[in-house]
């Protein structure tokens, strides 16, 4: 778990590097990555090319289906609601996330999305994964950004 937990964090550093909100994704399907990304929501001018989205897309495109089944998609950032969604949507088996999203979290922090009864698939979550680190990319990335507003 933490291989691949360590893996999406460097895609989470690409994604600060690159001046975007450091969230990094990784599909894995029979202990194999089948898709990274990172979010890219400044780069591509798209309020929905989250982490998460990015990496499903890309996995359906491999495997040639959009259903993921057998699939578990590790992120450094619990989903919002709308990732969450995508995630049923897709059949993802699993989800592995990092640090808890207090304001958004589409699965546990605010809304329960990913494994809602009343929804026709269940994500299995387990939250916490290498926490500290994710935590920490974070507030390096936003502590910069108010440092830059503060300056201006």
């Amino acid at each position: 778990m933490k291989c691949f937990m360590s893996e999406a964090l460097k895609e989470a550093k690409k994604g600060y590097k690159n001046n975007e909100v450091p969230v990094g994704a990784l599909i894995v399907k029979d202990g194999k990555v089948i898709a990274r990304a990172y979010s890219k929501v400044k780069a591509l001018k798209d309020p929905t090319a989250h982490a998460e989205i990015l990496a499903i897309r890309k996995a359906a495109k491999k495997i040639k289906n959009e259903r993921l089944n057998g699939c578990s998609i590790y992120v450094t950032l619990e989903p919002c609601a709308m990732c969450a969604g995508a995630l049923v949507l897709a059949r993802v088996d699993n989800l592995f996330y990092g640090a808890a999203e207090p304001k958004t979290g589409g699965v546990k922090s605010v809304f329960r999305i990913a494994n809602s009864k009343k929804l026709n698939h269940r994500v299995k979550v387990k939250g916490g994964i290498m926490q500290e680190e994710c935590r920490e990319i974070m507030k390096a990335f936003f502590m910069g950004k108010r440092k830059v507003h503060k300056s201006l």
